[in-house]
């Protein structure tokens, strides 16, 4: 007997509001991180400066501790994905960041019991015209994406659209990692890909297609990489990054499902 599809937790206009604040949070560690890229800096400089923002405004780093599964408990506050490292990076020290690296800075935290979160990757001084491309084409993936999301639209058009969008443009996306409702807990139903199945082995399931409606609150996170779609997970429990060494770029928003146009929450 197959198991029920898991619940969708519809969110209030108040809740959405809560979200809103948490979100604008979240938007301000982007904007900062983003305004400290730099060649010398390392990736913990950036964490701290993230902890700092979110601790200043009285909410909670979401990813710190987060241990799920088999994962070890995440140590930081942001996640600093640098060049062929796909998501997850852990900051350290030791990661100093260099002219011509690209990376990707995902982060959530909890403000009044709900969820931000929104992600970026950007190029660390200058970069060549082949990232700039794969930065811009990602970016504008989600813009794309965030237009679906109207009532009676579907979680497989934003998944169809994203590996479409990213094959005209010669790129693959990540079909391992997808974005998630978001909500008082930071991975809610639903999942949303960014492919969509035509076909699946006997004992795979696929994600589920929800029908979009007014209160639906998640995350659409395109990751496109320029190479192949061959990921594979570092001894640290938690770094995913390409096998052939394929650069690669991810983002993120928060979005809110309304009765007219889509609510970003994570837009500054």
């Amino acid at each position: 007997m197959p198991s029920q599809a898991p619940e969708i937790i519809l969110k209030t206009p108040e809740e959405i509001a809560i979200m809103r604040e948490a979100g604008q949070i979240v938007a301000e560690v982007l904007a900062t991180t983003r305004a400290a890229l730099r060649p010398g800096v390392s990736t913990k400089e950036l964490d701290t400066i993230a902890e700092t923002i979110i601790r200043d405004h009285g909410a909670i780093p979401a990813f710190l501790d987060y241990a799920p599964g088999n994962h070890p408990p995440f140590p930081a506050t942001i996640t600093a994905s640098v060049n062929n490292e796909l998501v997850h990076g852990i900051p350290r020290e030791d990661r100093i960041l260099e002219e011509g690296d690209i990376v990707g800075i995902d982060v959530a935290c909890f403000h009044k019991g709900y969820v931000g979160d929104a992600a970026y990757t950007a190029g660390v001084g200058e970069v060549s015209p082949m990232v700039e491309r794969l930065l811009r084409v990602t970016e504008e993936t989600l813009a794309e994406a965030i237009k679906l999301c109207v009532p009676g639209n579907h979680i497989s058009d934003i998944a169809r659209l994203t590996s479409k969008y990213a094959a005209q443009h010669g790129y693959s996306v990540a079909s391992e990692y997808t974005g998630h409702g978001v909500g008082k807990a930071m991975h809610e139903a639903p999942q949303v890909p960014n492919w969509w199945p035509r076909r699946l082995k006997p004992n795979m399931r696929g994600p589920v297609d929800y029908e979009l409606q007014p209160g639906m609150t998640f995350a659409i996170e395109p990751m496109l990489i320029m190479g192949r779609n061959d990921l594979m997970e570092l001894d640290d429990g938690w770094t995913v990054v390409t096998r052939d060494g394929s650069l690669n770029a991810h983002t993120e928003h928060t979005i809110a499902v309304t009765e007219g146009e889509p609510m970003i929450l994570t837009l500054p």
